[in-house]
This record gives structure tokens, sequence and C-alpha cells, in this order.
């Protein structure tokens, strides 16, 4: 062990209060961060889960004045091909008008290819009753939001009358049941592509096509793409621009909050260095005295600064792993619950952890700098004779 660790452990040591507190201090610190980190990772992803995974990455619409998009599989095919694509689901969206005994709703209803329609927003995920697979199987068949059936009395089996202005009225029979937790559980109803291009009295024929990315922020690129090939098509970062804004501004929240925390732990280490070297002027004077260079006198603070900074973010880290994990775990009621939310989403990522580590010690080995220096700078023999 070089002299310089060994006397900057016994300096450490012999300040055991003020030690403790430079830990506490640090610690508070990391775990503040390390818990607000966490929280800001959990929102994000409940963001994404309950927004942006909602959505259409990339949305393809008639070109010009064109009200239906025509030769659409071979579109799609072509679509499917492109580089961070998942998948893409061609559908035919309109309005309908449902009615059961002395019910009625306005709702949206959504022809589509099930399967593909599947892979874009796993709304398989999302049935509580019934069978998604059930449209593909059987024609003239719808799969209703949970919303919806309630205020039509609806269950799976029963039937409903479908009707709108210059559509052909039929009755379509419940097959399934979804829940999203979002608006479209009270004004969305899927079924067959073919079942609504013979309610619509339309051509094979589709007036959208929704995109699945394997990267959600590539958006405008694939987008952009499809525009070469003569169709308009918009991310999802143009068509919902406040969605990736709050993103953007709980990222840059959490960025300030982070630097401001980190910038008062390393001022603690920084006092607590300053009221070390005062306290040691007669042993500082005594070591130049002796021969130990300014260089290594500066080591000896220098790497004070370093195992506070290092002891304090692991204790810090591990105590926000810790409480963390705790406020993860508490539930609410659902009467309570915020956007279907029961749990405070908690997110603990080992990077974020190793992250905040290495900065807290690296910001706290730069802060014990000017310590340092002031304790290399002494005189040996004012040193000596100041403290006498």
């Amino acid at each position: 062990m070089r002299y310089e660790l060994f006397i900057a452990l016994r300096y450490i040591r012999s300040k055991k209060k003020q030690t403790i507190l430079s830990l506490g201090a640090i610690a508070i610190a990391v775990m503040i961060m390390v818990v607000v980190l966490a929280m800001i990772a959990g929102l994000s992803d409940e963001l994404h889960d309950t927004t942006v995974d909602q959505l259409s990455h990339v949305t393809v619409t008639p070109h010009d004045r064109n009200e239906y998009i025509y030769f659409y599989n071979t579109l799609v095919n072509d679509i499917e091909n492109m580089e961070y694509v998942v998948s893409a689901s061609p559908r035919l969206d309109g309005s309908v008008s449902l009615t059961k005994a002395d019910r009625n709703r306005n709702a949206q209803l959504r022809g589509i290819d099930a399967e593909r329609e599947n892979l874009v927003f796993s709304i398989n995920e999302d049935i509580k009753e019934g069978s998604f697979e059930n449209l593909i199987l059987q024609r003239n068949t719808i799969v209703i939001g949970v919303d919806l059936a309630k205020r039509l009395d609806l269950e799976v089996g029963d039937s409903v009358d479908a009707s709108f202005p210059e559509a052909r009225p039929m009755s379509l029979r419940v097959v399934g049941i979804f829940e999203t937790g979002t608006p479209a559980d009270e004004n969305v109803v899927y079924t067959s592509l073919p079942t609504s291009q013979y309610f619509y009295q339309t051509q094979d024929v589709v007036n959208r096509i929704s995109i699945r990315l394997d990267d959600v922020y590539k958006d405008l690129e694939v987008a952009n793409a499809i525009k070469d090939k003569g169709f308009e098509a918009a991310g999802w970062t143009e068509l919902n621009p406040e969605i990736l804004q709050l993103l953007n501004i709980a990222y840059i929240a959490n960025t300030i909050e982070t630097g401001l925390v980190a910038i008062i732990a390393s001022f603690g280490v920084v006092s607590t260095l300053n009221t070390m070297v005062m306290s040691k002027v007669k042993e500082i004077g005594i070591l130049m005295a002796m021969g130990v260079p300014k260089s290594s006198i500066k080591k000896i603070f220098v790497i004070q600064s370093g195992i506070l900074g290092l002891a304090g973010s692991i204790i810090g880290a591990l105590l926000g792993i810790v409480i963390g994990l705790s406020i993860g775990s508490l539930e609410y009621h659902e009467t309570d619950a915020i956007l279907g939310v029961t749990e405070l989403p908690i997110v603990i990522r080992a990077l974020d952890v190793f992250l905040i580590i290495l900065a807290i010690s690296v910001l706290n080995l730069i802060a014990g700098i000017y310590p340092a220096q002031r304790a290399a700078s002494l005189d040996p023999v004012e040193a000596i004779s100041a403290s006498r």
C-alpha cells in the first residue's frame, strides 16, 4: 500500500464525525438520484405502454384527394420489407351507429386483418372475454370495448344492429370484449376487413395502414421512405408531438435535478476536506518537513475525496434500490388509480445505478482538488509554528 493511501485512510478514520457526515450527505444525494431516476424511468415506460405502444408508429393514408388506398396488399408487402418495420396492418375505418333494443351508441368501426393488427397493436393481450381470432373465422362479427359493451348491455354471443348513412345495415355478433384502459374501450369496435368493406359498400380497399417499428424513433425515416413511393405517411412524433415533448421535459428535468443534487453532495465533501486541512496543519507541515513532496500531499487529499465519494455513492445506491423497490410494491385502490395505474411504476436499471455511482465518484474526486491544493500550498515552517 502506498503511503499516500495509508495516510488518507488514517485521516478519514481520525475524524469519524466529519467522515460520517460526508458519507451521509453523499449517500442521501445518491439515494435521491436513484429513486427519482427510477420513478422517471418507470413513468416514461408507463407513458410508452399507455400511449406510444398504443399508437401506430407510422400511419399511411390515401394520397392527395383520394378517399381510399388501392392495391394495398402490394404496398403492405413492400412496407414490411423496409428497414425497422416489424409489421404493417391495413384497415378500413369508418363511423357506425350501434343499436340494441332502446340503447344506441356511435362508435368507430375498424375493419382489420386480425393477424396483422395483433402484430402491430398486440390486441390479444387486451382481450378479456371471447377471442380476437374469431374475427378471422366468422364473418359479421365484432370485438367491442368493455365500456361500450356495458353501455349497450352486450355480452359475448349477443348481436347488435349496425347502421350508418350510405352504409348497408346489418346485424353483428359479439365474439370478444377488450379492455385497454384508454378511450378506445368506449368508442372502438373491431371487425374483419371483408365485413367492413361489405358494410360500407366499397371495393377491396382500405383508408389507413398502421405500422409498427422496432425503433419508435425511426418513424420519420420510414415515413419519408413511404412518401417516396407516392403515398401520404406520418410518424407518431409528427402526429403526437405533445407526447414527445412530455418525454423530453421529463428527461431535461431529471438531468437538471440530478446535476443539482450531485453538486450539493460535492460541496459537502469540499467542506469536510477543508476542515480536515485546517485541523491537520501541523501534520501536513511535519510531512512536508520530512521531505514528502507537494504532489504526494495533493494525492492524500484527492484520495480521501475519492474514497468518500465512492463509499458514499455505493451506500446511497443500495439505499435507493431498497427504497425504490419498497415504493414500487405499494398498491393503490382502483378508485385512486391514475390512467388505470394501480402501482407506482419503478424501473431500476443497473446501468443507471452504475452511471450515478461513477458520476458522483468522479465529481467528488474533482471537488477534492481545491482542498488538496490548499494543503500542498502550506509552508511547512509556518504550518508547524502556527499549530503550537
